[in-house]
């Protein structure tokens, strides 16, 4: 597989730059104690993102990174880490790439960010990954699942966090093979990385041949009834979205709106309930049946440890906001970026963050394992199938792992741990 070969030049790729980045003085300096980190002092630590606060991919992503801020909140004021608080500046960019160099430039030239936590989007973020590596900005945690940010031979510095599309397409394939055999498969993609490897993992396990028509979407036209209307003349009857929540609930209402029913199996990104319905208003119930995927806790299982205390945080530091996938999403992208600076130890310098991130055996609220390593910077690596059923979106059957690459689509049986009796994670 691609990982295993890659394996030996992305080491010392890796060993290369932390040896490059250790000899550096200005930008990169000696660290706390000996000269200046970029957005590090003995009492803060000043990280940065962009996000579509506006735009065509606001819906429900807009609330991702005010809920990794009320996270920080809650952090700091129980102390902080290492006795430092986290101050987490947060750029729109519209999902529009040209915005988004705009304001990581900023936020790496004139704010002086340690580093850029969970910047969000594919299109967007591709465009500044040469600029972050120039830079020597660790990239952690992007909000995304292209296969992009798992090159530690190309870009050592950059760390993925969703499970990638490739992954995705092959337990969404999985499940259509395994229940829906014989139905005609159709495919909507993103036109990007997005779609492209959600299309490469669909394919991967039902055939090269087996997807009947494939459309693709640009988020710069809301009008997907074309590519609708293709999908009802072949007569398809499993639809495959690899999409925004905004173009999941467009494509829901265009079928409906064309007498078109088919099986809608629909990526991690663009699936939760709550952004969806909120989307679709009173044609919400057009979501029943829907089949997504998911690797954190659901939103609504109150029973469950994590959602009970990202619960109790939203109402103390997030204004108690309308509480969805996107919050918990928010919260255990904090949750992990405080425990790799709680890794990183006291004196804390951009090398050290990418050694603590590359040591991994990070657990957290996931409910598949997280893939830190010298050669894999992939984030999680499985997920789990989600229905809506009477207006509730529910797990059923077990957590799958795989790779972006041939691997079989196997069931992952760790149990998900408990979080800390204070929500704050200790040092591993």
């Amino acid at each position: 597989m691609r990982r295993t070969a890659r394996r030996g030049l992305a080491i010392a790729s890796t060993i290369a730059l932390l040896i490059s980045a250790a000899g550096c003085s200005g930008d990169d300096g000696s660290g706390p104690g000996g000269g200046s980190v970029p957005g590090v002092t003995d009492s803060e630590i000043v990280v940065g993102t962009h996000m579509p606060l506006t735009g065509p991919a606001s819906a429900g992503y807009s609330k991702i990174a005010p809920a990794t801020k009320a996270y920080f909140d809650y952090v700091n004021a129980n102390g902080g880490v290492h006795g430092r608080k986290i101050t987490y500046k947060v750029m729109d960019d519209g999902y529009n790439p040209a915005n988004t160099q705009q304001v990581v430039r900023q936020l790496v030239l004139q704010d002086k960010v340690f580093a850029i936590l969970n910047g969000l989007g594919t299109p967007t973020h591709t465009g500044v990954l040469d600029f972050l590596k120039s830079n020597r900005v660790p990239d952690l945690f992007v909000a995304s699942g292209s296969r992009s940010w798992d090159q530690p031979d190309k870009y050592p510095g950059t760390f993925g966090f969703n499970p990638d599309y490739t992954v995705e397409g092959k337990i969404l394939a999985t499940y259509a093979k395994a229940n829906l055999a014989g139905q005609k498969v159709c495919f909507l993609g993103q036109d990007d990385d997005f779609g492209r490897d959600s299309l490469v993992g669909v394919e991967k396990v039902l055939g090269a041949t087996a997807v009947a028509v494939k459309q693709t979407y640009v988020t710069s036209n809301t009008n997907v009834a074309p590519q609708i209307g293709a999908f009802k003349a072949a007569g398809c009857q499993v639809v495959v979205l690899a999409t925004v929540p905004g173009f999941t609930a467009l494509s829901i209402g265009t079928a409906a709106r064309l007498g078109f029913k088919p099986q809608w199996l629909v990526s991690n990104v663009g699936s939760d309930y709550p952004t969806l319905a909120k989307q679709l208003g009173a044609a919400a119930p057009l979501l029943e049946g829907v089949v997504g995927t998911n690797y954190l806790p659901m939103q609504n299982d109150t029973a469950n440890p994590w959602i009970q205390l990202f619960t109790r945080i939203n109402k103390e530091h997030n204004g108690d906001a309308p509480f969805d996938g996107n919050t918990v999403y928010g919260m255990s992208v904090g949750y992990l970026f405080v425990q790799v600076l709680l890794a990183a130890g006291k004196d804390l310098t951009r090398e050290k963050v990418l050694e603590a991130v590359q040591k991994g055996g990070f657990q957290g609220p996931g409910l598949a394992p997280l893939r830190f390593s010298a050669d894999d910077h992939s984030g999680y690596g499985g997920q789990r199938l989600a229905r809506v059923s009477g207006g509730v979106q529910s797990y059923f059957g077990p957590t799958y792992e795989t790779d972006e690459g041939d691997g079989p689509v196997s069931e992952y049986s760790a149990a998900p741990v408990a979080p800390p009796a204070n929500g704050i994670p200790t040092v591993s």
